[in-house]
């Protein structure tokens, strides 16, 4: 009963996480929407690229991953999934982002805990500011798990430099630049890949306790099931000392019986 009490606690929390982290996660998105519109308007703008203004990646640079897994137990296949993307990328430089993930190479540039991506989000957004300024990376991807209800999440990867491109310019809107246009564009794509990366990190935590949901809940199930065996076992075993006692009973008496007979 003690560790049915404990698991029951665990489920509960794992909910009001899930729920606080999805709540968190639509706020930044609902505002991430906008500010992709916004700058897919100035990025793509007709005007900025026939002055060739626009800042594309070379496409012979090396690529630039992140990875999101988490910190603590009762989550062997959410970070499965990342370990596995990580081994797979051999050849491209890596932003780590959880303690579990056992795994480092000449291409690691960052390995933090899950549970300081706040604490030491700066040297992230260093690494990201740098890259971007000197275009290091033909492309900057994230990789996390996406939480989709209360019940299900998937592995995701999301592309956040270049942005992504619909196929058409925007003609519809000019501007009047009164900056160096190159760094307002560098400055706009660093705050663009930050701001997703936050965003997602609560998607992903989300995700995460959706796993503790699901696992707890399936142990809340299983001592249930051990509970009801046990209980018919105990119940089997008095029925079967009544009928041994009563089969006793019966010799005892058909003893005394056939001595005063």
């Amino acid at each position: 009963m003690r560790i049915k009490n404990v698991v029951k606690v665990m489920n509960f929390h794992s909910l009001l996480r899930v729920d606080a982290s999805k709540r968190q996660a639509e706020s930044y998105r609902n505002v991430g929407e906008e500010i992709t519109q916004i700058i897919k308007t100035i990025v793509y703008n007709k005007n900025l690229v026939l002055d060739k203004k626009t800042i594309l990646p070379d496409p012979k640079m090396p690529r630039l991953n992140i990875y999101i897994a988490n910190d603590y137990g009762f989550c062997g296949n959410f970070n499965s999934q990342v370990a596995r993307q990580i081994r797979q990328d051999t050849d491209d430089y890596k932003i780590i982002i959880g303690k579990k993930i056992i795994y480092k190479d000449d291409k690691t540039i960052l390995k933090i805990d899950k549970d300081n991506f706040y604490l030491e989000f700066a040297k992230i957004e260093k690494t990201i500011d740098e890259a971007v300024q000197n275009l290091s990376y033909s492309e900057i991807n994230l990789y996390y798990n996406h939480y989709n209800s209360s019940t299900s999440f998937d592995f995701r990867k999301l592309t956040l430099f270049p942005i992504e491109f619909n196929g058409e310019y925007d003609t519809k809107n000019d501007f009047v630049i009164e900056t160096d246009i190159t760094t307002m564009l560098h400055s706009l794509l660093s705050f663009y890949i930050l701001y997703e990366l936050r965003m997602c990190e609560c998607i992903s935590r989300a995700a995460e306790n959706v796993i503790r949901s699901q696992i707890t809940s399936q142990a809340l199930d299983k001592i249930e099931e051990m509970e009801i065996e046990l209980e018919n076992k105990n119940r089997k075993k008095k029925k079967d000392d009544l009928i041994i006692k009563t089969v006793e009973n019966f010799k005892k008496i058909s003893f005394m019986e056939d001595k005063n007979g």
